[in-house]
């Protein structure tokens, strides 16, 4: 009997003995799998990677015309703030996306229910309180005053297993801007450009910031007007008396889509000071609207460029 008992005893030893090596080996490789990983890129280590279909908000209208460049729709995306509404341009290709409220204050009700894996912010805006962003989901914040497009466009790329894309977009639209300046160059030769918005209250020049200064001087290569390539900013409000000092070669006209803005620039065409222009008097004066002129995104600037080519093309 008792040998029994010793005999009962020495199996169940085997058994757990057996059960805890089969664990230890199961545990083993996946630790091994992990050191590995972190020797190949030691920035693996704790690195959250990034679903293939990501459900993703964006807090800002340019970064979510950075995604439809990267042929991402996001789940959902705040509205263009003086619209309330998606921007006009790319408002087609938003049909499934849930409204977010405006950049610089999102409906942070819609955002909770919209439950997304991945938040894209301004850090214009979003430094002011990140920590509520991350509590939702991981938050990515990119500073739309430090880089180009391109630059935010790589980035985004990069983020979402997307560079390829990213690349092939830039180089794509390098090609275009090459066309569009020799376009250009056929209707104005070596012109000097500027680009003037009208509003009801005031008249601005475009200087070399952006969103029009890059697109003009950089991008299409275009000669300034004098005095433009001192505007190192956005533009600059002048009044109508000092239009002669830049007499472009050829202008860019936005006028502001309300009725009082049409009737000053009614009155504008009618000044001998708007008249005595070199180009208004060669005709080279050209009409753009506000979007996708002023979008200062990857895909703002492809439907710029489309606009451009079409108006060069006639």
């Amino acid at each position: 009997m008792m040998k029994k008992t010793i005999a009962i005893i020495l199996t169940l030893i085997s058994i757990l003995t057996l059960a805890a090596c089969g664990q230890t080996a199961t545990q083993q490789p996946a630790a091994e799998q992990t050191q590995a990983a972190a020797q190949q890129d030691p920035s693996a280590a704790g690195k959250e990677a990034v679903s293939a279909d990501p459900k993703i908000a964006s807090l800002s209208a340019h970064l979510t015309n950075n995604l439809l460049a990267l042929g991402i729709t996001p789940a959902g995306s705040v509205l263009g703030g003086k619209a309330k509404d998606f921007l006009a341009h790319v408002k087609d290709r938003l049909k499934d996306t849930q409204k977010l409220g405006v950049a610089a204050e999102p409906d942070m009700e819609a955002l909770l229910a919209l439950k997304p894996d991945m938040i894209y912010a301004d850090e214009a805006f979003a430094s002011k309180d990140l920590s509520k962003y991350e509590q939702i989901a991981k938050t990515k914040v990119i500073s739309l005053d430090k880089g180009t497009w391109r630059d935010h466009l790589l980035e985004m790329g990069r983020d979402l297993n997307r560079e390829q894309q990213a690349k092939d977009f830039i180089d794509e639209y390098q090609k275009q801007a090459e066309h569009v300046k020799e376009l250009i160059k056929k209707k104005i030769g070596d012109g000097t450009v500027m680009a003037i918005r009208v509003s009801a209250k005031e008249l601005r020049v475009f200087g070399m910031g952006r969103p029009m200064g890059p697109l003009f001087y950089d991008d299409l290569g275009l000669k300034p007007a004098k005095g433009v390539e001192k505007i190192s900013k956005a533009y600059e409000v002048i009044s109508q008396e000092v239009l002669p000092d830049y007499d472009p070669d050829a202008i860019f006209v936005m006028v502001n889509v309300e009725d009082d803005a049409k009737k000053v620039f009614e009155q504008l065409q009618q000044n001998p000071l708007w008249q005595g222009l070199k180009a208004v008097k060669a005709g080279h004066v050209y009409f753009v609207t506000e979007q996708p002129w002023l979008d200062y995104s990857a895909l703002g600037r492809k439907m710029t460029l489309d606009e451009a080519e079409k108006i060069f093309a006639k």
